[in-house]
Parts: C-alpha cells; sequence; structure tokens
C-alpha cells in the first residue's frame, strides 16, 4: 500500500493540472509582471487571468482579490491593516479557538495596549449561535471582529455571515480566516457582509508560498507590506508567479470539484469515522458532528497519546495529525480541545483525519482494518487502562 495521506488540512498535494500550468514560469516565461516589455507583459496578463479565477470561486470582483505570501500573511495583513486604518479604536474580538495566525496576532496586540475579547465556544466547538456574548462586547472601541469560517482542528463551521451582519451593524470591521473553508463549501462574496477573508494556496491543491486576501470595496485598510506598486498599491513585492498561476488554477478546479468535496469526500469520511467509533472503544467525535466541513473528522482515544497513534499509523504508511500540541513540543494538548471542554484524558489522545478528493474507498477500508489493532496494542500499555 503506498502512502495514505489523511492530512489535508495541513497541506494538500499540488493538483496535476496545477503542476502543468505553472511549469512555464520558472524557465521559459521569467519575465517581471510589472515590466513595460511585451516579454513581462504577458505574464502580467496571466497574473490577471488568476486574479479572475479566483474571484469566481470567491464570488467577487476581481479587483477585491489581493495576492499575498500565505494564509498567515493575509490574517496579519487583515488585522493590523484594520487597526492602522482606525487608529483611535483600541478593541478586537476573536474566538478562542482561531488558529495560531489570529490568535497569536491579537494576543500580541493585547500586550501593547489593545483590549482583546476571546469569545467562548460551546462542548462541540460552536460559538453562541444567538450573539448574545458577541452583541454585548461590540462598541464604539471595536475596530475588529475576526472570526474563524471553519474550525481547522475540528472542521466545526461557524455562522460567519450572522457574525458579519452584526459587525457591520455596529460600524466595526469583520474579517474571516476561511483557509479551511475554501474550495470544500461554497462561498459569494458578493452578496455577504464580510469586509476581509484569507485564503491560502496550498489548502487546495495549489503550490505553497501564495495566498488572497479579498479586500470589499470600499473597506479601509493600510498596507501591511510597503514598497512598490504591486497589487493596487495594498501589497508591495514582485509577485510569486508560478504560485499566483498555479492557486488560479486550483481556484478553477475547486470550483468544479465542489460538489465532489460535499459528496464523495463527506461519505469516505463519514465511512471512515463511523468505523473508527463502532470498533475502537473508549472514542469520541470532538466537534459538532453536522455543522462541519465535509472532509474533517476529530476523533479521541481515551488513556493513549495521540502521537503514539501517529507513530504506528506512520508505520502503516498512513498520514495524519493529532489534535494534540505534544508535536510542537508543549505537553500541553490542543488549545481547541480544551475551550471545548474535552477530558484531558482524550484530549491528549485526539487525531485529526482530513480528506480530499483524491482519497479512496480502499484507503479508507485498509485505515479502518489498521486502527482498531493500534489502539488496543497501545491501551495494553497505558499505565491509566485498568487492568
Amino acid at each position: 500500500m503506498k502512502t495514505i495521506y489523511f492530512d489535508n488540512n495541513a497541506t494538500t498535494k499540488v493538483a496535476d493540472e496545477v503542476f502543468e500550468e505553472i511549469k512555464p514560469y520558472f524557465c521559459e516565461l521569467y519575465g517581471n509582471p510589472s515590466s513595460m516589455h511585451t516579454f513581462g507583459g504577458q505574464v502580467g496578463i496571466k497574473i490577471r487571468t488568476a486574479r479572475e479565477k479566483t474571484a469566481a470561486l470567491l464570488g467577487c470582483d476581481p479587483s477585491e482579490i489581493i495576492f499575498t505570501g500565505c494564509g498567515t500573511e493575509s490574517d496579519n495583513t487583515a488585522i493590523n491593516g484594520t487597526l492602522a486604518a482606525y487608529p483611535n479604536k483600541r478593541k478586537i474580538i476573536t474566538s478562542c479557538v482561531e488558529h495560531p495566525a489570529v490568535l497569536s496576532v491579537c494576543r500580541e496586540l493585547g500586550s501593547h495596549g489593545y483590549t482583546v475579547v476571546e469569545l467562548k465556544v460551546d462542548k462541540q466547538g460552536r460559538l453562541d449561535m444567538d450573539m448574545a456574548e458577541l452583541e454585548k462586547q461590540i462598541d464604539d472601541n471595536t475596530a475588529l471582529v475576526t472570526i474563524m469560517y471553519a474550525n481547522n482542528e475540528t472542521g466545526v463551521i461557524f455562522p460567519v455571515e450572522k457574525i458579519a451582519e452584526l459587525t457591520e451593524s455596529r460600524g466595526a470591521v469583520f474579517h474571516t480566516d476561511a483557509v479551511q473553508a475554501i474550495g470544500k463549501i461554497p462561498l459569494n462574496l458578493s452578496k455577504s457582509n464580510i469586509d476581509l477573508l484569507s485564503i491560502s494556496g496550498h489548502k487546495l491543491h495549489a503550490p505553497k508560498g501564495v495566498g488572497v486576501l479579498y479586500i470589499k470595496k470600499g473597506t479601509r485598510l493600510s498596507p501591511y507590506m510597503v514598497g512598490g506598486h504591486q497589487e493596487a498599491g495594498k501589497r508591495a513585492g514582485t509577485e510569486n508567479v508560478p504560485g499566483i498561476v498555479g492557486l488560479g488554477k486550483a481556484c478553477e478546479l475547486a470550483a468544479k470539484n465542489i460538489e465532489e468535496e460535499s459528496e464523495k469526500v463527506k461519505h469516505l469520511r463519514d465511512k471512515l469515522e463511523n468505523a473508527i467509533l463502532q470498533q475502537c472503544p473508549d472514542s469520541m467525535l470532538n466537534g459538532d458532528k453536522e455543522n462541519r466541513l465535509p472532509n474533517t473528522s476529530n476523533i479521541s482515544f481515551e488513556f493513549i497519546e495521540g502521537e503514539a497513534i501517529l507513530l504506528m499509523l506512520d508505520k502503516f504508511g498512513i498520514c495524519a495529525s493529532s489534535g494534540s500540541a505534544c508535536t510542537s513540543g508543549s505537553l500541553e494538548p490542543s488549545h481547541v480541545l480544551r475551550a471545548m471542554g474535552v477530558p484531558f484524558t482524550a484530549a491528549h489522545g485526539s487525531i485529526r483525519f482530513s480528506l480530499s478528493r483524491y482519497n479512496t474507498e480502499k484507503e479508507v477500508d485498509y485505515t479502518i482494518e489498521k486502527m482498531p489493532e493500534i489502539v488496543n496494542r497501545l491501551r495494553k500499555l497505558s499505565p491509566f487502562v485498568t487492568k
């Protein structure tokens, strides 16, 4: 069995069609897109085409698309650019389960005098659906509300349209990190109150090193990267042409395959998840079973370490990830699972399986066969299991 890749929320393979599309821009069409000559100008045309394809997937105008270096840069630009545009407002509202690209920035700003409010989630990882807490916290001093579209660990989808509507009515700016949502669920920003939205190319089968910040027309935002005139003066720096062209092609493919994402991938995810929960005692699903991305399953196994499961999965050629932050050198479990109140004995044993349209039924069947064997073997070694 070849490598089975169930870690698509971490990164995705570059689609074959994307790879073929970008190859000429390394050695043949290498001109600077800002050049006056035809050789560079033809590259500039390809960037314009990629912008149009990206806008088509997001349901917005191409002029509202700014290419960046990654999702993290897009998030940082949205947050810092908004605060710079509204220097007299000193409050930021976010959630306690954001990706570090948002949460770390907000907490850093909190150490520099900003008031930062982190909205809580319930045991299923959901925000307060009636928006009572958010409505209470938004005031005249609020510059920005930044809430992710879908959680990277649990796949839980947040009510961003409701949040955007409320935020607009209170005169603040709304940003959402949609890195995990893009290409998996349909978006139509032309009918949305979202002001700023971040995506990352390598989450939807484009290369690493390219991202997007959607900036709704009329939204005030100070540039974060200052220098040249690129990206309508909103993001300086010579464009990553292969990355941008690849992202455009990936967005075109995503628009074409979005139904497959929501049907085929969801079927495979559910088959894998249901079998594991049935065959592995003391296992539990983390997050909202219904209101989540079609590709994501986060499962906790009590009394065993997630990292031990990953090591044994790796021996069978299966790639997944742990919901625990232990892989980054911390002994603390995931901040997302802690915020959800997942028991300590389960939070440390969490595994995230994140699928893509490239996964197969055969891969799922093989993983279903191996998981009970792995869990049973580790349970026998666990000092926490009552003999």
